[in-house]
C-alpha cells in the first residue's frame, strides 16, 4: 500500500494527472523523489500514443509538433516551467544569492522570464517538427524524459537545500538519501543503456555530450549563486536538460540523413 501512497505522491505532485490524494507523512515520503521518474514515463507514453495517431491519420508535421510541443507542460501541469521562469528571472537580477533566492519566490513574472519563455517554447516547436518520429527515436526521447527526472531527483539528495526552500527541503529531509540515490543512478543509467541499444552509440554520444555540461552548469549554479538547490532550480534544470536532449536527437537524425 505504501508503495502505491509513494507514486501517488510523485504523480500528484510532478504531474498534473488525477491520482488519489493522500497526506504526506514521512512514510510516503520517504521514497518520493525515486518515484519521480514514473512522471517521464507517462509522459513517454503519451508522445508515443500522440506519435502513432498521427501516423495513422497522416497528420502534418507542424500540427505532430505543436502537440508534441506542449505535451510536456500539459502532463507535468507546468511545475518545472515554473522554476524555469523564476530561475530565469534570478539569474537575469545578477543580484547577490540571497537577492536572487528572493525572486525565486516572488509570485510575479518578469520581463526576463517573460522572454526566456517564449524563445525556449519557439525553439522547441521548431525542434519538434524538424524531428522524425522513428520508433528508436521515439524510445530514446522517452528515456530522456526519465534521465532528466532521475538525474533531477539526485540532485535534491545530492547538493545542499538552499535556505528558505521549504517543499523542496521537506522532501530532500524526508527521503532515505542513500537508497534514493541508488535507485535513480540505476534509473539514469538504465537510461543510458537503453538509448544506445534504441539509438546507437552515436546517439549514446550526443545525449552525454548535453547531459554532463548542463549537470555540471546547474551543479555550479546552484552552489554559486543560489546557495544551493531548490525546487525551482530542479525544474530550471529539467527543462534546459530535455529542450538539449531533444536538440541532440534531432542533431544525430539530420546528420545521419546527410550520409
Amino acid at each position: 500500500m505504501w508503495i502505491l501512497e509513494t507514486a501517488a505522491v510523485a504523480l500528484g505532485l510532478y504531474s498534473a494527472l488525477p491520482v488519489p490524494q493522500f497526506e504526506w507523512t514521512r512514510r510516503n515520503m520517504r521514497y518520493a523523489l525515486a518515484a519521480f521518474p514514473l512522471v517521464g514515463v507517462l509522459l513517454a507514453l503519451a508522445c508515443w500514443a500522440w506519435s502513432a495517431l498521427c501516423a495513422f491519420l497522416s497528420l502534418p508535421a507542424l500540427l505532430r509538433g505543436a502537440v508534441l510541443c506542449v505535451l510536456p507542460a500539459l502532463v507535468s501541469g507546468g511545475i518545472h516551467l515554473d522554476g524555469y521562469c523564476d530561475t530565469a528571472d534570478a539569474l537575469a537580477s545578477h543580484a547577490s544569492p540571497e537577492r536572487m533566492r528572493e525572486i525565486l519566490h516572488d509570485p510575479h513574472c518578469g520581463a526576463f522570464a517573460v522572454t526566456r519563455l517564449c524563445v525556449y517554447f519557439i525553439s522547441l516547436f521548431a525542434l519538434c517538427c524538424v524531428w522524425v518520429p522513428t520508433r528508436p527515436g521515439l524510445v530514446c526521447l522517452g528515456l530522456g524524459f526519465v534521465l532528466s527526472r532521475a538525474l533531477s531527483g539526485a540532485a535534491l539528495t545530492l547538493l545542499p537545500i538552499a535556505p528558505g526552500s521549504g517543499l523542496a527541503r521537506s522532501f530532500a529531509d524526508a527521503a532515505d538519501k542513500s537508497r534514493v540515490r541508488g535507485i535513480l543512478a540505476v534509473t539514469a543509467a538504465l537510461c543510458l543503456l537503453g538509448t544506445a541499444l534504441a539509438g546507437g552509440w552515436k546517439t549514446l554520444a550526443a545525449v552525454c555530450a548535453v547531459t554532463l555540461p548542463i549537470a555540471l552548469h546547474f551543479r555550479q549554479t546552484a552552489r554559486k549563486r543560489f546557495g544551493g538547490v531548490s525546487g525551482d532550480l530542479a525544474g530550471w534544470f529539467l527543462v534546459k536538460l530535455e529542450f538539449w536532449l531533444l536538440a541532440a536527437l534531432t542533431a544525430v537524425q539530420i546528420l545521419e540523413g546527410l550520409r
